[in-house]
């Protein structure tokens, strides 16, 4: 999909002279590829009754009646209808479309014509659409069904659980993944994971790398999109989340932009299918953690080779009963190379890590984990020394919860470095880029993007959060300077790439900001995977 940003200006001065908006037609148009169209002809319509109002040579007979279904997805949650009435002219046609959820819509047709019906599921599934149309004055009536499946697809928690390391041999040969190549793995019936998953959430890890380069996570059977999941230079290991459309064939492809070979890690966290599980609500970033103030555990580093536990569920406005939670975990002061592993309370720790770091390096990465019966989390240091521990919740999953995911073709927003992009230029200190992603669709309530950092000329961070002012704002000037988070979506160095994958709400006005929380200009790039939707 390209993107076709709208005019921006260069002097970053005031708020709002650098944003783009993502077209609708073309998102949307994206989107289409989880749409489908399900058809029943009038050939098939079955007759439920021969009518006891009139006998076949009286004139209220009716000599011709059938009804034929076409549907179709429009959102997450919402069927079209279209019911074609084939009748005699002048004949009323009462028609009753029992949807196979418990309900029933009544229309009406004056003889041959298609009436146009919406529908919205609370639950997604597989459904029987069954139409009767009665003939008013006779009373014959036929029928006809169509079978039909929700596009939006809810998440169901899952591990962690380790599918494929390539030193040790797990889900591929025990050996590097040559440059320029890709690894499979598999997803769909891997372990309990059933088959039609649309989506995986996995934690990539790059390590023993030799030279600078990228991991491109993608779906078995497409083309290669041109974004990139986790960036890497000599020497690094590196984490990131990634949520990954599967193949039609049940697997993922991890390739290897750099040049020379690497060793992959991927660690599953959860699924997302077609059928009824959890839904997601994405928040502004709220703080639950933090070593080094005492916030939500013991004040002081957590000791290497130890876990705190931390309330999710219940709390600071999460509510109770959630499945699963999304979060930034950041790490900074660590006195030694090691690596932090975020799982469900009540399980032993698993072999999963979701944060990597070297001594003194802070470094963020994002999370989804699912939450234990009590809800609560454990986030364990795996190195043998202490380090401090922040931890951001921006979202989490439940059974009440609405929005149900659509994944898209992996676009990139935008990237301050390409000279055709109209937010062009280094991303000035403590500025920030708008995006409009959702003005005027408010039931899309969050994006899945992946948020890159690069060419930066000190530390800072950088933070993702929705804007408090409305597009009407932006576009006549009166749009006033957000207050910037302190929350942070990735920490950076200078002469750092870094990225890290955001949730990102879209908030009251359908605008997500993205800040560069340093002294010094950066690039940024900005790819989107997908888009959660509660209709």
């Amino acid at each position: 999909m390209g993107l076709i940003p709208g005019v921006a200006e260069a002097d970053p001065v005031a708020p709002g002279k650098k944003g783009i908006s993502v077209p609708d037609a073309e998102l949307h148009q994206a989107a289409a590829e989880n749409f489908t169209t399900f058809k029943s002809s009038a050939e098939r319509s079955v007759r439920a009754s021969a009518g006891d109002k009139a006998t076949a040579q009286s004139a209220d007979a009716v000599a011709n009646l059938a009804v034929g279904l076409t549907a179709s997805n429009v959102s997450a949650h919402t069927l079209k209808l279209d019911t074609t009435v084939t009748s005699d002219p002048g004949r009323y046609v009462d028609a009753v479309i029992n949807w196979g959820d418990g309900t029933t819509s009544n229309e009406t047709a004056y003889g041959s014509t298609t009436m146009t019906t919406r529908h919205n599921y609370a639950e997604l599934g597989t459904y029987s659409v069954t139409v009767t149309a009665t003939d008013r004055a006779s009373g014959t009536a036929v029928s006809n069904s169509v079978e039909i499946i929700t596009a939006g697809s809810d998440f169901t928690p899952y591990g962690p659980t380790r599918l494929l390391d390539t030193r040790s041999g797990i889900g591929a040969a025990k050996a590097k993944v040559a440059p320029y190549s890709t690894a499979r793995v598999q997803i769909a019936g891997n372990g309990s994971i059933p088959a039609g998953v649309t989506a995986v959430v996995l934690n990539l890890t790059v390590t023993n790398t030799a030279s600078g380069g990228h991991v491109t996570a993608f779906p078995s059977g497409t083309e290669r999109p041109i974004t990139s999941n986790v960036n890497f230079v000599a020497g690094q290991t590196v984490p990131n989340l990634a949520v990954v459309p599967v193949g039609a064939d049940g697997y993922v492809e991890l390739y290897n932009g750099g040049w020379e070979s690497i060793d992959l890690i991927a660690d599953v966290t959860g699924y997302y299918a077609k059928a009824a599980s959890s839904g997601y609500t994405p928040i502004a970033p709220v703080r639950f953690a933090d070593t080094r103030e005492g916030l939500g555990t013991a004040r002081g580093q957590l000791a290497g080779q130890a876990s705190f536990g931390l309330q999710i569920g219940g709390s600071r406005g999460v509510p109770a009963g959630i499945t699963a939670v999304a979060l930034n975990v950041t790490v900074t002061n660590p006195r030694e190379a090691g690596h932090l592993t975020a799982y469900p309370s009540g399980q032993a720790a698993p072999s999963a890590s979701n944060v990597n770091f070297t001594a003194g390096q802070t470094i963020a990465n994002s999370v989804i984990v699912p939450v234990g019966s009590d809800g609560k989390i454990n986030i364990r240091n795996g190195a043998w020394a202490g380090t401090d521990v922040i931890v951001d919740v921006v979202g989490y999953y439940s059974l009440a919860s609405e929005g149900a995911y659509l994944r898209l073709k992996p676009t990139r927003v935008f990237d301050t470095r390409d000279p055709a992009d109209s937010v062009y230029g280094p991303v000035w200190g403590r500025n920030y880029i708008w995006v409009d992603f959702a003005s005027k669709w408010p039931d899309d309530t969050g994006y899945v993007l992946n948020t890159t950092a690069t060419n930066t000329a000190g530390p800072g961070f950088v933070a993702v959060a929705p804007d408090p002012n409305y597009r009407w704002q932006y576009d006549n000037g009166s749009a006033s300077w957000p207050d910037a988070p302190n929350s942070s979506t990735l920490n950076f160095t200078a002469g750092k790439t870094v990225p890290n994958l955001v949730q990102a709400s879209t908030g009251n006005t359908g605008i997500i900001d993205f800040w560069n929380q340093s002294d010094d200009d950066i690039d940024m790039i900005v790819d989107m995977f997908g888009y959660y939707d509660k209709n």
